[in-house]
């Protein structure tokens, strides 16, 4: 069964690539065996990473989604996640609504390659 966090991101990735955005996900989600789940944090893998990220002419732009009934929430490493995204001076964005992905699209339009 699909979630419906899963299905906005799905359709806004569609949206953003068939506007010409490069986009891509970093599969943080997933349920590891431990011995797996042990190799990939010494590969790198950092929890609360965002679920996209978009790539703009010189500036990535990181992209958390939460449900579009409104009701989810950030998790404690999400957050911490996107304060060093922050610190670092990077953009981070939480979306829950189409028209923050519809104003994203219109508003980047000249970066997007």
């Amino acid at each position: 069964m699909m979630h419906p966090e899963s299905n906005f991101q799905i359709a806004a990735v569609r949206m953003l690539r068939t506007n010409g955005y490069y986009c891509f996900s970093v599969p943080n989600g997933q349920r590891l065996e431990r011995k797996r789940a042990k190799i990939a944090v010494a590969e790198g893998l950092l929890a609360g990473v965002s679920d996209i990220i978009i790539l703009l002419k010189l500036r990535p732009v990181f992209v958390e989604f939460k449900s579009l009934t409104g009701k989810g929430r950030q998790s404690a490493d999400q957050k911490a996640f996107q304060k060093e995204v922050e610190a670092r001076g990077f953009e981070y964005v939480v979306w829950n609504s189409w028209p923050q992905v519809e104003a994203f699209i219109k508003a980047n339009r000249s970066l997007r390659k």
